[in-house]
């Protein structure tokens, strides 16, 4: 009982990080520079923990299946973000003429709500499996909820939004992410699926959301903090696992 009350906690934290980057928006309308560091250590952080902690775990549980499950989570994102949402990746809100349009401001708003659903769940998976996993996974998510915040915000000013209904969408994350927890802990037989789901749900920001916005940064830095996120990421496990 105790892991859930932990799981809730920080989908709270999740939520509030959501909230935050959409805050951002609201009160400077400008993206601050140390964004896109978040953006590069959360890309490092996350690969390292979908390749190395997730699918391992997963693959005991299920075996060769879990590959399978992996990919599912991983067309699930791009149905969600880049399917029903046209193509939206992390980056493009700053380009207003992108996202002008009302009803594409909405459907990036349901595609970024799914993918919060699925960052709950995520957490909440993770606690089910061992409280070393929960906070890897918590990590994981934690490190793209302002960035997330942020570009949700910044889609709905650029659709021609007022403040209020920006910052509105930046909680309707935060709340999907709330609700992924809650609706996930007493899902404790399905954990050998949804671990491997959650687990390509990562690899699928990761590598096809957030390491592209990396890549059009010009200069090296923004790549080595990927690195980073990476050995922060190994440092943790060889602390505490």
């Amino acid at each position: 009982m105790q892991i859930h009350w932990i799981a809730l906690a920080l989908g709270l934290v999740a939520a509030a990080a959501n909230v935050c980057g959409g805050l951002v928006v609201v009160r400077w309308r400008a993206r601050p520079e140390y964004l896109k560091y978040f953006v590069a250590l959360g890309a490092g952080f996350m690969l390292a923990a979908s390749l190395l902690e997730m699918l391992p775990e997963s693959h005991k549980r299920i075996g060769s299946q879990a590959g399978l499950w992996l990919l599912v989570g991983y067309l699930l994102m791009h149905f969600f973000e880049h399917t029903l949402s046209a193509h939206f990746h992390f980056g493009e809100e700053i380009h207003t003429t992108e996202v002008a349009h009302w009803h594409r401001g909405q459907v990036i708003l349901v595609g970024l709500m799914a993918h919060s659903f699925v960052d709950g769940m995520s957490i909440a998976t993770g606690f089910l499996v061992s409280p070393w996993l929960g906070w890897v996974i918590f990590g994981a998510v934690f490190l793209h909820k302002m960035p997330e915040g942020f570009a949700i915000s910044s889609v709905m000013l650029a659709s021609g939004r007022r403040a209020q209904y920006a910052l509105t969408a930046a909680g309707l994350l935060g709340a999907a992410t709330l609700a992924g927890v809650l609706v996930m802990m007493p899902l404790h037989a399905e954990v050998p699926y949804t671990l491997p789901i959650s687990a390509g749900v990562t690899l699928y920001v990761a590598a096809s959301d957030l390491i592209p916005e990396v890549n059009s940064e010009p200069g090296i830095r923004m790549a080595l903090v990927v690195f980073v996120g990476v050995v922060f990421m190994l440092s943790l496990k060889k602390l505490f696992s």
